[in-house]
């Protein structure tokens, strides 16, 4: 299987540095260096992009712009020499529940002695079967959300019972950890752990969920003002507030402050409401982020090409070399599509409105647009996942540890399985998202290492039966009694 090694990602994590540090060798020709002032390197670490020398280029797309595959071994959609920062570590590790959980546990008194009685019960359970346990909490799963457990805000019927043994319906009713690793976005963390925790029927802890901008809050240690594109509303610049960036704007902002900044957009005084109008032509702009898919294709790539052309980030100038005096500009994943309600094909995505970023660069200054993605599948983002798995082993266990074995449950084999496979995950790939291959058909550019599976439940079972055996038994059983039965004992099907 391939996976990251020496030769591919070069020095590997590396701590966090000052824009006088980078290394010509680290850092090619044009490749986006990070500023820093060095007053916090410790919450930071960068993660070179990796990628091989294969290029995509055509006449006005970016030559990194089209999806990856494992056919060609390719990881990475940035360029040589460019770093991803991310937080050393998650947020701290917190009680959080979800308005879902905090309502089930106000209104159920007798669903919580059950729930006492039923942990007291596996404890000893667990304690007559300790190599089986062992196992179980020596492996982990990291789930794609759309396409996997939902489609939009509707549950796929199996991800709830895939979940619920997770999280303890199985012959030893011990947790199984797992997060939600999603190239999702545009909301703050705990808002979409609010909304999935309905959606799907079971309590998701921030401390658990990972969404394409996520790794993205160590930017604030570099950027201060930053333009926050993409989401309903105005949620991203929430999110972004609350990644600690000191002044964060949208193109709402700008449009109240000069709405024909935008030709074809007519901006009325109900979208006023939530904007910060202020004087743009005073102010600079450090950084774009891309949280999350752009509402409004036009004013979004107006702004952003007035904002790259500029002169060191100030609207209404241009610059006499965009190249040397552009700013940069962040993009939170590169999926081309991604599944929704649609009854038909995958709907386009950020990474289709990131190659038209891309073109329309290019076509203005005849250069490629350098710019730094995240998400899946990026090394930065599994980097991530690391701690946030650490940490979730933590809370649930009380073990501060990776698990061995790591599970990769996705529908999109250019983001979910080559980055998983990169990692050296297992993979699964199913056929309830962005993938539609024939029963038993894998992906033939990025094939999951585990293979295809009608649904999200027939992939959870392949990887716990691989790790604790075929007759492990996916349901609790509450007539089980740990002092006539011994090592091994089985619950009901």
């Amino acid at each position: 299987m391939p996976r990251f090694d020496d030769s591919d990602i070069g020095a590997g994590l590396t701590e966090a540095r000052s824009h006088g540090d980078a290394s010509p060798s680290t850092a090619g020709p044009g490749s986006i260096t990070i500023p820093g002032d060095g007053h916090r390197d410790s919450e930071v670490v960068e993660v070179p992009a990796t990628r091989s020398s294969i290029s995509d280029a055509s006449q006005f797309m970016h030559n990194l712009s089209l999806s990856p595959s494992m056919r060609d071994h390719r990881g990475s959609r940035n360029s040589f020499g460019t770093s991803l920062p991310i937080p050393r570590s998650p947020r701290s590790p917190r009680a959080f529940r979800t308005r879902f959980s905090s309502v089930a546990i106000t209104d159920d008194r007798e669903g919580i002695s059950a729930a006492v009685s039923r942990e007291i019960l596996a404890s000893q359970l667990q304690d007559m079967a300790r190599e089986k346990v062992a196992a179980a909490k020596n492996m982990a799963f990291a789930f794609d959300i759309d396409g996997v457990l939902a489609h939009g805000n509707h549950l796929i019927p199996e991800a709830r019972e895939a979940l619920k043994m997770l999280n303890g319906d199985n012959e030893l009713g011990i947790k199984i950890p797992y997060i939600l690793l999603t190239n999702g976005g545009g909301k703050t963390e705990e808002s979409r752990c609010d909304q999935l925790s309905e959606i799907l029927g079971v309590p998701i802890s921030t401390s658990q969920f990972i969404q394409s901008h996520t790794p993205m809050s160590a930017l604030s240690e570099y950027y201060e003002t930053v333009l926050v594109v993409g989401g309903e509303g105005f949620k991203s610049r929430d999110a972004a507030e609350a990644y600690g960036f000191k002044h964060v704007y949208t193109p709402k902002d700008i449009l109240a402050w000069d709405p024909t900044i935008s030709p074809w957009r007519q901006f009325g005084e109900e979208d006023r409401v939530g904007a910060r109008p202020t004087d743009f032509s005073k102010v600079k702009f450090d950084a774009i982020l891309v949280f999350a898919d752009s509402r409004d294709y036009a004013t979004d790539m107006q702004i952003i090409m007035d904002l790259l052309l500029a002169e060191d980030g100030q609207l209404l100038t241009r610059a006499k070399d965009p190249t040397s005096s552009r700013i940069p500009i962040y993009f939170s994943h590169g999926d081309l599509v991604m599944p929704t309600d649609h009854k038909g094909p995958p709907r386009m995505t950020q990474g289709a409105f990131r190659i038209g970023v891309e073109a329309m660069y290019k076509g203005l200054t005849g250069v490629d647009l350098e710019r730094v993605i995240y998400g899946k599948p990026e090394l930065a983002t599994y980097k991530y996942a690391d701690e946030v798995l650490k940490t979730w082993m933590e809370e649930i266990h009380n073990e501060t540890r990776i698990p061995e074995n790591i599970y990769m449950i996705g529908d999109n084999p250019a983001s979910d399985i080559i980055g998983g496979n990169m990692y050296n995950w297992n993979t699964c790939l199913v056929r309830t998202g962005v993938f539609q291959g024939k029963e038993g058909e894998n992906d033939p550019n990025s094939p999951a290492s585990m293979g295809t599976f009608n649904h999200v439940l027939d992939a959870v079972k392949a990887g716990v039966r691989k790790e604790l055996g075929e007759e492990f038994k996916f349901k609790w059983n509450e007539e089980v009694n740990p002092v006539l039965h011994g090592e091994g004992i089985s619950a009901v099907e």
